[in-house]
């Protein structure tokens, strides 16, 4: 309960201008965002066949496309690009990973 709670608690107040905290709204949607990305293309690549451990690898490859390519689109159209943003892509990747592992086949 108190995770939830904690989840809660990221979502209330803006972030500080010209700051890139660790824990944030944004960093919250990084983490959950990757973690649906790895989801979808991990079910994806089964229903087409793959098998799990190739589903994994490839839905990861995916999910870390998606978060590089959005830090690269950041620096290019003047957006704010971080590495910690990129740590949380990879939190929600493993997350992830390690549900879809765990799980029956």
């Amino acid at each position: 309960m108190r995770g939830l709670a904690f989840l809660f608690t990221l979502h209330f107040g803006g972030e500080p201008a010209g700051r890139d905290p660790w824990f944030s709204p944004d960093k919250a949607k990084h983490f959950f965002m990757s973690a649906f990305v790895q989801s979808a293309s991990f079910s994806a690549l089964r229903l087409a066949g793959a098998s799990r451990t190739g589903a994994l690898a490839g839905a990861s490859a995916a999910s870390l496309s998606v978060g590089v390519g959005k830090e690269l689109y950041d620096k290019k159209f003047g957006g704010d690009p971080s590495l910690k943003d990129l740590t949380w892509d990879g939190a929600g990747i493993a997350a992830a990973s390690l549900l879809l592992a765990r799980t029956e086949p």
